[in-house]
């Protein structure tokens, strides 16, 4: 998982774009957007992280407080 990447999808994709690119990469298909990472895994954590995160700054929380909010669900299901 990259922030660089994630951040960057965030800034210049709709909710419904990532929605879209997840489900591709979901189907193992090619998504409409480019979504960066070093295999399809990579990628649909990416679009995944990305699309939480803009669904919670629709809701009004800031870029920062959403990604610190997903990088703790993530930690608290791997321990």
């Amino acid at each position: 998982m990259k922030i660089p990447v994630i951040k960057k999808l965030v800034e210049e994709h709709s909710a419904e774009a990532l929605e879209k690119a997840e489900a591709a990469l979901a189907e193992e298909q090619t998504p409409e957007i480019e979504i960066p990472g070093d295999d399809e895994g990579e990628q649909l954590t990416h679009a995944f992280a990305a699309l939480w995160i803009k669904q919670k700054m629709d809701e009004g929380e800031e870029f920062k407080t959403a990604l610190r909010a997903y990088t703790q669900m993530v930690r608290s299901s791997i321990s």
